[in-house]
């Protein structure tokens, strides 16, 4: 036990550090003032709700919560409600029977609500739209505020986009 204790100790903390904020991302002009970021003080939930994905981008969201990327660390977890969620992830294309449960989702979570569409397909559709049995990207369904585009994103860059949706307007300094 103490060699194993020994050797934490020698190697230290080896998280990855989080990545600045990316303007880029933004779909619409940002919807979350500086005084709302005092409301959601230290912390951030989210919910994720797969709108008919192949789960490539779940795993990359899942790789997130390792010790490698931290992003607990951070103040930022997953909920299982959306009443208890500050921040909706939305992954896949939106199926037209996903559409109604991802409208209700958004409806059901308390303002100041903030969206992020996860990959290609929730960004635009992917290689599944258009088509019959798909509505599109999010942004079809419910407002988006950042889209991260990828196939499926790496973690690092959906957390760039989770730290860009809750970062002050830019030019606006916090009051």
């Amino acid at each position: 036990m103490y060699q194993i204790l020994k050797q934490i100790i020698k190697t230290g903390i080896k998280t990855e550090a989080a990545p600045p904020p990316d303007d880029a991302m933004r779909v619409a002009p940002a919807r979350l003032q500086p005084q709302i970021l005092e409301v959601l003080g230290g912390s951030l939930n989210m919910r994720l709700v797969d709108a008919g994905s192949c789960n490539g981008c779940e795993l990359e969201l899942h790789a997130l919560n390792n010790a490698y990327y931290n992003i607990e660390g951070l103040g930022i977890k997953f909920v299982a409600s959306p009443r208890h969620a500050d921040m909706l992830l939305v992954t896949g294309p939106v199926s037209r029977h996903m559409e109604e449960a991802l409208v209700r989702t958004f409806d059901a979570m308390p303002d100041p609500k903030l969206v992020l569409a996860i990959g290609d397909c929730a960004c635009n559709g992917g290689i599944f739209s258009p088509s019959y049995a798909c509505r599109g990207g999010a942004s079809g369904v419910i407002p988006v505020d950042v889209a991260v585009q990828g196939c499926p994103p790496a973690p690092a860059t959906v957390m760039q986009g989770i730290l860009t949706a809750i970062s002050a307007q830019p030019g606006r300094a916090p009051d």
